[in-house]
């Protein structure tokens, strides 16, 4: 076997009108609806789909839980203006800007936690 990309993955949330107002209005992402109201975020091609924790679908992880995410972002905008946008929408800046080190190789990141609590690293790659 050989894998080539992700497609798109799954949170699990508590509010799905929350988290779309937080990931659509903060991170500019984009909300889609599809198949029979389910509800999707992208960004670039890139796709998260939303599960609601009182009612998952199925198949799904064996304990899906909201606030159990730890997702990585790249930008282009610099991480310190990332951080000031963050703060500026109340949104606290948990960690950074800190070196990482990402799937491509070093990152400049910064942290914050969405409506759920999932971790949120938002990186340039350096």
């Amino acid at each position: 076997m050989h894998l080539s990309s992700l497609d798109h993955l799954v949170l699990t949330v508590a509010d799905i009108e929350a988290t779309c107002a937080f990931y659509v209005n903060i991170l500019g992402m984009e909300r889609h609806e599809f198949a029979g109201g389910r509800v999707a975020l992208s960004f670039g091609n890139q796709k998260i789909n939303l599960h609601p924790a009182s009612a998952p679908f199925s198949p799904r992880a064996r304990v899906p839980t909201p606030g159990s995410g730890d997702l990585c972002f790249l930008t282009t905008t610099p991480v310190s203006d990332v951080a000031a946008e963050l703060r500026n929408s109340g949104v606290a800046v948990i960690e950074g800007p800190v070196q990482r080190t990402g799937a491509a190789g070093p990152l400049l990141s910064v942290y914050c936690l969405d409506p759920d609590g999932n971790l949120l690293e938002i990186s340039n790659e350096i």
